[in-house]
């Protein structure tokens, strides 16, 4: 190993193991599908079932197992928590920094650890790196197939081309058939840029196609031999109806995604944007008499990488119901495209300079997280940024990192120091988000986990738990952090025995009216998410006939 080499290892083990797994159990899960995913590896673990997703101990087929499977794994190693349930998802961001930066030590040598590190460092990376989502499972293993694919292209080993076959089966089995659709679209739009179309049919090799089958196949065969209802539920409701209808209720206008991608390109978003431009106007200038758009390959990676960006913010603008996480598998190709960018700048010309409209809006775009990462205690205890000294002093820390990143960068060789400018407030954002006062505001104000140990500290004995008229957020919650199911009021489940019940303050009127003839007690109040606690007697027993 060469000192080089030992040294991008250290760079790259030290900034994923900051950006993805520090501080990882500060704050317990938040939202409805982080408990209701890890929950679900947990009822597949008891029951040593790796066939069928269960929540609640009925089948739950909405989603496919890669995450599950890894749960599995991380809880049966470090027992079930919420940082374990998230872990698969640092393991999955870790893989996709490592292949970008050796896909580009093999192919573009010399910016390496400039692509890997722009990925890791990008907003939308480091938010669902730690999450327990499948959404991070399906971004590393589209990643890789699509770098497969390219290596294949590029050296023509089939190797790769099975390589490319494997993780897009491994996408399959992370979120289902948007994987192998997605990649399919990437290709083909790419062919046609570099009017090569033949190229697309020379990627339908038989040993790969059956490669995929092995690998994609195998469950889903069990999963449906084992619940006859999956085809339904899976490919027509949470697939097809989920792309073509609002029925799980989450519309956004179709430019949704151009916000959501630029956020999550953050702090990069401006130098991924001139990029992009770049690229398409040199392909523009390819004599269109070349019937095979331009012979050097070596220039063609930022035309493929443009359109991998491309088709998942056009795909999932179709559709229409749209959700932050589904963008995820575009954001590794702005890293990759930045990458080429400085290696076509810099390449021959180690003073190079970037404009300095472009480095002046780099500059605000890389330090405006640090305002809310420094405030974020006010922002989720009283939903405002503050006045006066606390935002003055944020203002002034990113004023003064601004005008430092622009200063560096239009001096001449300015652009060889992107990236170690670039992370430097990367890292204040990240230690700022998640230094102790602020994760803890996060925890007792979006996370179920001091919920559940408030009311496991004023109940004298385990008792059922219900809530009434709480966000499903908190629902999933507490029976992730009780490991038991939580009547819902609202739904008509309410226990005949003895139980507990959260439910926002002021409504112990309504909780006896819907329980009338017993007793209910108030029992305390948790200020932080506005709920109060009641303890509901024991039904009595009806009347003998």
């Amino acid at each position: 190993m060469t000192n080089r080499t030992r040294t991008d290892a250290l760079m790259l083990a030290g900034f994923c193991a900051f950006l993805f797994l520090y501080g990882l159990g500060r704050f317990g899960l938040i939202g409805a599908d982080e408990p209701r995913y890890a929950q679900v590896a947990r009822e597949m673990l008891q029951r040593h079932d790796w066939i069928t997703p269960v929540l609640y101990g009925r089948p739950w087929l909405e989603k496919p197992p890669l995450y599950y499977w890894q749960a599995m794994i991380a809880y049966s190693m470090f027992g079930v928590s919420d940082w374990a349930a998230r872990l698969p998802s640092v393991f999955d961001a870790t893989l996709l920094v490592l292949a970008i930066y050796l896909f580009l030590r093999r192919f573009r040598p010399g910016f390496e650890l400039d692509g890997a590190l722009i990925v890791a460092s990008s907003a939308g990376i480091i938010g669902y790196a730690r999450a327990a989502s499948m959404d991070m499972a399906l971004a590393a293993a589209f990643t890789l197939a699509m770098l497969g694919w390219w290596a294949w292209r590029e050296s023509g080993k089939k190797i790769y081309l099975a390589a490319f076959y494997a993780f897009v089966a491994l996408g399959m089995l992370a979120k289902g058939p948007v994987a192998p659709f997605l990649a399919a679209l990437v290709i083909v739009l790419y062919t046609a840029a570099a009017r090569d179309f033949r190229l697309a049919f020379k990627t339908l090799w038989l040993p790969g196609i059956l490669l995929f089958c092995a690998i994609a196949l195998p469950w889903y065969f069990a999963v449906q031999m084992r619940n006859p209802d999956f085809f339904h539920s899976f490919i027509v409701e949470h697939n097809l109806a989920r792309f073509s209808t609002n029925l799980y209720h989450h519309p956004e206008p179709f430019w949704y995604y151009l916000p959501v991608t630029a956020l999550a390109l953050l702090p990069w978003t401006a130098f991924v944007t001139a990029a992009c431009f770049q690229t398409v106007r040199l392909w523009q200038s390819i004599p269109k008499s070349n019937p095979r758009g331009n012979s050097d390959l070596g220039n063609q990676l930022p035309m493929f990488a443009c359109c991998w960006l491309v088709v998942p913010i056009i795909f999932f603008s179709i559709s229409q119901s749209k959700l932050p996480g589904y963008i995820l598998p575009a954001i590794p190709a702005g890293g990759i495209l930045l990458a080429e960018y400085l290696r076509q700048r810099l390449l021959g010309d180690e003073t190079a300079a970037a404009p300095r409209g472009l480095v002046v809006l780099h500059a605000l775009l890389a330090t405006v997280l640090i305002v809310p990462a420094l405030l974020i205690a006010y922002l989720v205890t009283q939903h405002r940024l503050p006045g006066g000294r606390p935002m003055l002093g944020a203002l002034a820390i990113a004023f003064v990192l601004c005008a430092g990143i622009a200063l560096t960068l239009v001096r001449q060789s300015g652009l060889r120091m992107l990236r170690f400018v670039t992370l430097i407030p990367v890292v204040l954002t990240v230690g700022a988000a998640l230094r102790p006062g602020s994760a803890s505001a996060i925890d007792q104000t979006l996370s179920a986990r001091p919920v559940a140990q408030e009311i496991a500290s004023i109940e004298t004995h385990r008792l059922p738990l219900a809530v009434y008229h709480v966000h499903r957020e908190l629902e999933y919650g507490l029976t992730f952090y009780r490991n038991q199911l939580t009547f819902n009021y609202d739904w008509g489940t309410i226990p005949q025995q003895e139980h507990l019940v959260a439910a926002p303050e002021n409504s112990e009127v309504e909780i006896a009216g819907l329980v009338a003839g017993r007793r209910v007690s108030y029992l305390g109040h948790y200020a932080a998410q506005h709920l109060d606690y009641f303890w509901v007697a024991e039904a009595p027993a009806s009347p003998a006939h």
